[in-house]
């Protein structure tokens, strides 16, 4: 008697399951670190240093718009993978 393991479409629903997990855990670690990056630069440039009070407002706002790009492509970017994630998958979500 051979055992085959489990039948096809559970393993196919468990890949999916498993590139999910992966995916979201990707998702909020990026989300994550994306807000803490975020936080330094607004933080940072709510409190110059002592000698350099001549930094325009205009620079801040640059710094922080600078630090907020790759978050905003980073986004775009989880959208089309999770997008093509499930044209390819067998078993879409509803």
């Amino acid at each position: 008697m051979r055992l085959s393991g489990p039948p096809r479409a559970i393993r196919k629903s468990m890949r999916v399951f498993l590139a999910n997990a992966i995916f979201w855990f990707a998702a909020l670690a990026s989300a994550a670190a994306q807000i803490m990056i975020l936080r330094s630069a607004v933080v940072s440039t709510l409190r110059p240093a002592e000698t350099d009070r001549s930094w325009p407002a205009a620079r801040r706002a640059l710094e922080i718009a600078w630090a907020g790009l790759p978050g905003i492509a980073l986004a775009a970017l989880f959208v089309f993978t999770w997008r093509a994630m499930h044209a390819a998958s067998p078993i879409a979500p509803q």
